[in-house]
């Protein structure tokens, strides 16, 4: 048999890949409930980074292990549009061109997007296909397929008719750089340093001046009043009258309102309707004048005044200070820390602005969301992500949900030129249903791209039609994704699919934690600590990796990635490679495979099918619970640990030219059984692998299954597991373990053959170790066993206890006890004085009061650690 001596990943894994995608495995498969798990689609601008690595790779496993347990399931993939992000990618291409997008128009720069996506836009899927995702490419969802383009205008005409989405002016975050809203969960805020400017507005009549503080004196050309508490004793005079503007000729009135906190700053505060959502409130309540001074770019406009027009907003801000500064009203300046609003996609400062935008009603569809949580019929994972889940939810607002770019689903709403009517419908109306003219426009805006996303779960299997799909797959079972996106996405989603289609979306939402580097910082290009992921396959295989992020990701806990835990994952590989190895050469001389029922079965293959049996009923539950660290642990600890290193090892003898061929038929038997099954439990973390090994097995082991991603996962069968059995295997375990420290400290070289004597405390374990001495022969070196519960002690001889048993190795012959001793006493006398050292440094008042506490710390470590070596090499020497 021709196996290569190190495991090679690259020519595999894409071997078995295109093998799975031919046969069509990817597809759901039987009758049956189905298992179904929604791809969260990525950004069709993406590249594949870590975070997709852990993302898709937990789902890959949940889907794989759930395959393997007989259910139909449906992995379905799918790619959003993005729209801001894609549009922002093409008119760079464009800007390099020396073009704008209003130069070539909308239909152009649509037209150039497409042609972007056909031609790079599968790259991330690719790239999936490369890390083993078993998603159902045949059903394979683009936001703007459409499949889904229709029913994006279903819900939004649905809605509408309802009451549930209306058009209005309204504060909204607006970026200047993508010029466009964004809704409340994309802006991303952070702390930063800034300052607090206090502005003394004079008084339009007679002597004085109020003062207001502002973090933005650029939008002060915008204020339309000074607003005060009502019940601030302070300011009960200046209630109606008036103040000049400063650096305008505007007259503003001074306002009472309940919003204003008198114990804030000077408790007057400025009001500007329409650049602060707070004072647009304000601005409602009081009736006042929406003056807008910035424009969609950040720069002043008309109404800013003829200084100031034409000014980006940053330079309006130095000019305005200077001038006040002149003219004596800039009363001071404080630093200030604050947060401060920044555009997700370009990390541009964002603006409050008034505009006319489309919103959601939100509220209304929260309701049932809450109850469906509150009930336990949606249950997040890890637990504490509810609360987070509740809080926004019972604190929710409307749905900022129109985009000012031209990549996206457009608003299908239409308007009359001639008369004004706006229509809301499906399809661009022939004529307006008020007046009959035929001069009928579209509605410039997209909808935001978490509007086509909310709708993934229906939307993807064929809705507004009641399909096939729709019937046998929805509710889905498992959502997994990142917590970031609980509001962007998760939530909507639940309250969407309640609302069209009364059930709920998924049953369990996995939240899991973000991949960090060593030092704790998120991976990301732009701090340049983000390997890619596709060198990493290049050069260790999908499998290390998978199995590597899987490993070290306790569940909903973040990953820190180092290149350290990637060696973890390929030495596993090349482990579970040379396993295979050894057993297939090994097996392909003897001839004949016994029965199940005909096997000469000793201690070691009893114990090795008994802990089988129980490892594949702990990881099975791991699966299920989504524990899929513990999952690796478990099967990483049982091939590594118990398999490779002690059942291969002990199988060795029966293996030779020589031995009985009972013993040999029945090793071959359980070697190739526990490594096929090793496989089956191992094939959804690592599916490559596990493949390949599991397909060789079958030809020599014959197996009913066609293809391991399609096999039965281990059943444990409770009347093969043999707590007895496991005991005293591992008392032999402990045993030769104790021989192999006994050894190490006399200092003998592996190949130095030793007798034992062994004081048992009863006849199970003589009989034990007479029947199973060439387990210690072989991996203890043992010659001869002397054992019994009336053994005397040799002398001289050194000693291990085991349990209730004493283990001695006779010195005479093995070492010159003499020589030993003055070796040993030499390490002693060089211990002795370290410790007394160690000892006078930590008994010094002036060590322990100058000392650093950790220094200190470190000392006593050090004692603690010499004073035990201390210990031990005087046993050593009472030994000898």
């Amino acid at each position: 048999m021709d196996i290569s001596k190190s495991y090679s990943p690259q020519d595999i894994e894409k071997k078995w890949y295109k093998h799975w995608e031919e046969k069509g495995y990817f597809a759901p498969r039987g009758e049956g409930k189905p298992f179904t798990i929604l791809i969260p689609p990525p950004n069709v601008t993406g590249i594949l980074h870590m975070g997709h690595v852990l993302n898709n790779t937990l789902q890959d496993v949940v889907i794989r292990y759930q395959r393997m347990q007989g259910r139909p399931t449906l992995w379905l993939p799918g790619v959003d549009h993005a729209g801001i992000a894609t549009q922002n990618m093409v008119e760079r291409q464009l800007a390099k061109e020396g073009k704008t997008r209003h130069q070539i128009g909308r239909e152009a720069l649509v037209e150039k997007i497409w042609e972007w996506k056909n031609e790079k836009g599968g790259i991330i899927i690719d790239q999936l296909k490369l890390l083993g995702a078993s998603c159902d490419w045949s059903r394979l969802r683009f936001t703007m397929d459409d499949m889904l383009s229709r029913a994006v205008k279903e819900v939004f005409v649905s809605l509408y008719q309802d009451g549930l989405i209306y058009k209005g002016k309204y504060i909204i975050n607006w970026c200047p750089r993508c010029v466009t809203a964004l809704a409340n969960d994309e802006v991303e805020h952070r702390d930063e340093n800034g300052k607090l400017w206090y502005i003394h507005y004079p008084y339009a009549e007679g002597e004085g001046h109020v003062t207001v503080a502002t973090t933005r004196p650029e939008t002060m050309l915008g204020d339309v009043a000074v607003a005060v508490n009502p019940t601030d004793e302070r300011y009960q005079n200046l209630i109606g009258k008036e103040l000049i503007l400063p650096l305008t000729d505007r007259k503003i009135p001074v306002i009472a309102d309940d919003f204003v906190d008198k114990e804030f700053g000077t408790g007057c505060v400025k009001v500007t309707p329409a650049h602060d959502p707070n004072d647009f409130e304000i601005g409602r309540r009081h009736d006042l004048e929406q003056l807008l001074v910035i424009d969609e770019h950040g720069v002043m406009n008309a109404e800013a005044g003829a200084n100031f027009v034409g000014l980006d907003r940053y330079e309006a801000r130095k000019k305005i200070l200077s001038l006040l500064e002149e003219q004596g009203l800039l009363a001071k300046t404080e630093d200030l820390k604050h947060a401060v609003g920044h555009c997700y996609r370009c990390d541009t400062v964002i603006e409050p602005y008034l505009s006319d935008q489309w919103f959601v009603k939100m509220e209304p569809l929260a309701q049932e969301a809450i109850a469906k949580v509150e009930s336990g019929e949606i249950r997040f994972q890890p637990e504490r992500w509810t609360k987070v889940y509740m809080h926004w939810m019972n604190n929710i607002r409307d749905w900022c949900i129109s985009r000012q770019i031209w990549w996206g689903h457009r608003i299908p709403a239409f308007y009359c030129e001639d008369c004004g009517e706006m229509m809301v419908a499906k399809e661009e109306p022939s004529h307006c249903t008020k007046c009959g003219s035929h001069r009928i426009r579209q509605d410039e805006d997209v909808l935001d791209t978490w509007f086509s996303s909310w709708l993934w779960p229906f939307s993807t299997m064929g809705w507004p039609e009641e399909t096939e799909d729709l019937q046998r797959f929805l509710p889905t079972q498992v959502l997994i994704t990142a917590p970031e996106i609980i509001y962007l996405w998760v939530a909507r989603m639940i309250m969407s699919t309640l609302h069209f289609r009364k059930v709920i979306p998924f049953d369990t939402v996995l939240l899991h934690g973000t991949v960090r580097d060593e030092i704790g910082r998120k991976m990301s290009k732009s701090l340049g600590n983000s390997p890619d992921p596709i060198d990493i396959i290049e050069h260790v295989g999908a499998d290390a990796l998978r199995f590597s992020m899987i490993f070290n990701t306790p569940k909903g806990a973040d990953v820190i990635y180092s290149d350290n835990i990637l060696e973890g994952g390929r030495n596993f590989a090349n482990k579970i490679w040379n396993a295979y190895r050894f057993i297939m050469l090994n097996v392909e001389t003897i001839e004949g495979l016994p029965s199940k029922n005909n096997l000469q079965l000793e201690l070691a293959d009893r114990w090795i099918i008994s802990r089988l049996q129980e490892v594949s009923r702990e990881t099975s539950e791991h699966y299920q619970n989504l524990r899929l660290n513990d999952a690796a642990q478990c099967i990483f600890q049982f091939l590594w640990d118990e398999f490779c290193s002690w059942y291969i090892e002990l199988s060795k003898d029966r293996l030779k030219e020589d031995a009985p061929l009972p013993g040999k038929l029945t090793a071959k038997y359980v070697l190739l059984d526990v490594m096929q099954a090793g496989m089956r439990l191992l094939h959804p973390i690592m599916p490559f692998i596990s493949e390949e090994i599991w397909q060789k097995i079958k030809e020599v082991f014959p197996m009913p299954e066609e293809a391991l991603i399609i096999a039965k996962f281990p059943e444990p069968d409770p009347s093969l597991i043999d707590p007895e059995i496991d005991d005293h295997m591992r008392l032999m375990q402990e045993t030769i373990t104790a021989i192999r420290n006994l050894r190490k400290q006399l200092n003998l070289p592996p190949s130095k053959m030793v007798n034992i004597v062994v004081r048992t405390a009863d006849a199970m374990q003589n009989e034990l170790f007479e029947d199973y001495q060439g387990y210690l022969n072989r991996l203890a070196k043992v010659q001869e066993i002397n054992c019994g519960a009336d053994v005397t002690k040799p002398k001289p001889a050194v000693s291990a206890v085991v349990r209730n048993l004493e283990i001695f190795i006779p010195l005479t012959g093995v070492i010159d006890p003499e020589q030993e001793k003055a070796r040993l006493q030499k390490q002693l006398d060089k211990l002795e004085k370290e410790l007394g050292g160690i000892n006078r440094k930590l008994q010094n008042p002036n060590f322990l009061q100058n000392a650093k506490a950790e220094v200190v710390e470190k000392e006593k470590e050090k004692q603690q650690e010499v004073s035990l070596k201390v210990e031990l090499l005087r046993a050593q020497i009472a030994d000898l």
